[in-house]
């Protein structure tokens, strides 16, 4: 069996880092002011504005000090680099993507070798890959791999592939296009979009973007007014066309979608509501009208596919848990709605793909994914039959036969397999192999425990087989909670260092997220927020009283709105956890919806300016007016962030560590991580994804006074 072993004596926590003479660390002077507002007769003291002008000489030379103490502290614990080449080795293995049959003839899917940071993106003449040539590398669109491939876009002809490209983690996003016959790159260059693919109408296409932001606010100002244009080939980004917008509401989104036979064109607004009105145009009558299929933002209304003329439609009308309509533009009323995939009894419908003259309709159960196929009359045929729990994922087209999907587990990498959609049966396509992993040493169990109301709240826990509930094991326990989006089990290969070294990985599904629908979602939301803080410490407290753990032994993380769970539940219960890791995370409440898209998630936060009730509720939890001062003895912490996080912008990272550096929360460490060239996550290069990784598990292996001893050793003798 795998193993830790104590390291306290090894080396003191306090030894680390840059140190006076009292042994604390020495935490940079943040940039402060008196700033205090008020906020319907309440009075906030906002000690760190200047650090939310992050162009500031005074705010870069915080963030560089800051670095400076965090490198120092992580650089002197002795198995740094040693976890950093395990995570390398971990990552090392192939990596597939599903393949898909393009309109060219050609089958594309992406291919990672482990260590590339990107992925590259190859075509061939068969789904094996055979004669596979690189068709886009986004490697070389950068030196150092911050350039992602967020998407490619093939027009309904064939000919040409749109793609897009974000740079060192923003959301802003640009366009280019590939002339598929050729490989050759067209002058055609679309800058400042957001939000958006490339929906394709004869010779150009429709995409979604903002106004130019102004020079040095790029990252932080808030985005208003979301146009859809079409661009025509060949010609320049100021000759493109205003295809929607609406003047009036400046913080909607719009996104296009066109029909598989190019009769419609589709736009769903979001923004500020739980789910996306849906508006429709006859793109084959000049002048066409548009058509309202749903103008509330409050239920989703998302197109599937589209064709003949009919819409069939991911939506939530009448059904919390969801379902499938078909739906016909002239006659739009909901009386005139066709069911095609019924809201479930006791799951909740994800998604559906269309393949052959079939449906792949996807369901969560319990947080883990299941799928049936359906006919085109609602007719429920047959279940596709996962090995486990779960994650799987289809790539699939209407009218064509070649159907893969991939599944994955926490300990199960992700393997393709090809379905037979006239027998029903699967075959294994293509799998990864990981060097020292064996998935049968590991297990995973569903458990339901309850939260501080009584509800039962659903939490995988995985473990090698052979820990035992002995209240010794270490525990990393990560939680989201939000925005309707459900946890379900994936695979990560620098979680495996986790797992082999003896520690237990525990994911909560609560409320806030969407694994038992709306009801679930909504129960989690504005004034029903304290449900999720709730769900996360009863998670913890389960954990310690069924013997898996102690308190000394718990780390929890998680990012983003994840990354405000942690940071609350920190203030709420600091007793409970030895580590904290808040990532990206939404730390100031009272002022999110300042910047960038932030107005985009008082769906389910509310903000401070809608009543009273709700910005007292806001205040009373937000992480960064909510830090103990008086000796409280707090977890390690070290707080994560980037500096093109133009999601939740580091601001809200950086003021609450320099808050946290201020406060008497006793003497483990209080650490900030900021990555340079980075954003909220998505298409980090996997170098950078390994350097950090490498230091959040040094941080919380030696904040538990714990060394990991590798993947091959046994279990010590305590």
């Amino acid at each position: 069996m795998k193993h830790i072993t104590p390291t306290v004596a090894l080396m003191s926590l306090l030894s680390l880092g840059a140190c006076n003479k009292t042994g604390k660390i020495e935490y940079p002077a943040a940039p402060a002011d008196s700033t205090v507002y008020e906020v319907f007769g309440m009075k906030v003291a906002d000690t760190y504005r200047p650090l939310e002008n992050d162009t500031a000489a005074a705010t870069a030379a915080w963030v560089e000090a800051e670095n400076r103490v965090t490198s120092d502290y992580l650089s002197k614990i002795p198995f740094r680099n040693a976890l950093h080449d395990r995570l390398t080795e971990l990552n090392r293995y192939q990596k597939n993507g599903l393949p898909w049959k393009g309109k060219d003839g050609h089958f594309y899917f992406f291919r990672n070798d482990g260590l590339s940071n990107q992925s590259v993106l190859y075509r061939a003449s068969d789904a094996e890959g055979t004669d596979a040539e690189v068709f886009i590398d986004p490697n070389k669109l950068s030196d150092d791999g911050t350039v992602a491939l967020t998407g490619v876009f093939e027009s309904h002809d064939g000919r040409y592939m749109a793609y897009t490209i974000s740079r060192s983690g923003s959301d802003w996003t640009e366009i280019f296009v590939v002339e598929t016959a050729t490989g050759r790159l067209l002058d055609d260059h679309i800058e400042w979009a957001k939000f958006t693919g490339a929906a394709w109408q004869g010779d150009g296409f429709y995409y979604s973007a903002y106004d130019r932001p102004e020079a040095g606010k790029e990252y932080s100002s808030a985005n208003e007014y979301h146009k859809v244009y079409y661009h025509k080939l060949g010609t320049p980004q100021s000759a493109d066309k205003i295809a929607y917008e609406n003047r009036n509401e400046p913080l909607h989104f719009h996104t296009a979608e066109v029909a598989d036979d190019e009769s419609l064109l589709m736009i769903m607004g979001g923004g500020q509501g739980h789910g996306n009105s849906l508006y429709v145009k006859d793109l084959r009558k000049a002048g066409a009208p548009w058509t309202t299929i749903e103008e509330s933002q409050d239920l989703t209304m998302e197109p599937v596919k589209a064709f003949d003329g009919k819409m069939y439609v991911y939506t939530s009308v009448d059904a919390p848990r969801y379902r499938l309509v078909e739906i016909d533009p002239k006659r739009p009323g909901r009386t005139h709605w066709r069911e095609v995939v019924a809201q479930p009894d006791s799951a909740v419908f994800t998604g559906a793909d269309f393949a052959g003259d079939k449906i792949i309709a996807r369901f969560d159960k319990d947080a883990s994914n299941r799928a049936w196929i359906y006919g085109l009359d609602g007719k429920r045929e047959r279940e596709i039959e996962f090995p486990t729990y779960g994650t799987a994922g289809f790539s699939a087209e209407r009218g064509n036969d070649d159907v893969f999907y991939s599944f994955s587990s926490f300990t199960y990498p992700s393997a393709i397999y090809r379905y037979n959609l006239a027998t029903g049966e699967s075959t294994p396509f293509k799998s990864s192999a990981i060097k020292n992993f064996n998935s049968a040493d590991y297990v995973t169990e569903q458990v339901f425990y309850p939260s501080a109301d009584g509800t039962k709240i659903p939490m995988f826990v995985t473990r090698h087989k052979d820990v035992e509930p002995d209240g010794t094991n270490p525990v990393y326990l990560y939680g989201y909670g939000g925005f309707n989006v459900p946890l379900n089990p994936t695979f990560s290969p620098n979680r495996l260092l986790w797992l082999e070294n003896g520690g237990i990985y525990a994911q909560a599904n609560l409320r806030g997220g969407s694994e038992y629908g709306e009801e679930w979602h909504e129960a989690g939301t504005k004034m029903n927020k304290l449900n999720v803080f709730n769900d996360f410490i009863a998670a913890a407290e389960y954990l310690v009283e069924q013997g898996w753990t102690k308190p000394e032994l718990l780390t929890i993380e998680g990012g983003s709105n994840g990354g405000l769970l942690v940071g609350a539940c920190v203030n709420m219960r600091p007793d409970l956890f030895r580590v904290a890791i808040p990532r990206v995370g939404v730390m100031d409440m009272m002022r999110y919806h300042l910047f960038t898209i932030g107005w985009n998630w008082a769906h389910d936060y509310g903000t401070a300016d809608d009543s009273p009730e709700m910005a007292k509720y806001l205040l009373e939890y937000s992480p960064l007016h909510n830090i103990s001062n008086d000796g409280t003895p707090y977890p390690a912490i070290m707080v994560t962030t980037a500096d093109h996080d133009d999601r939740v912008v580091p601001a809200h990272s950086f003021k609450y560590a320099a808050a946290l550096q201020a406060s008497d929360t006793g003497d483990r460490p209080k650490l900030i991580r900021i990555d340079s060239k980075a954003g909220h996550g998505a298409g980090k290069p996997v170098s950078k994804v390994i350097d950090e990784y490498a230091d959040i598990y040094s941080f919380i292996f030696h904040n538990l006074g714990l060394t990991p001893d590798g993947p091959k050793a046994e279990k010590e003798t305590e």
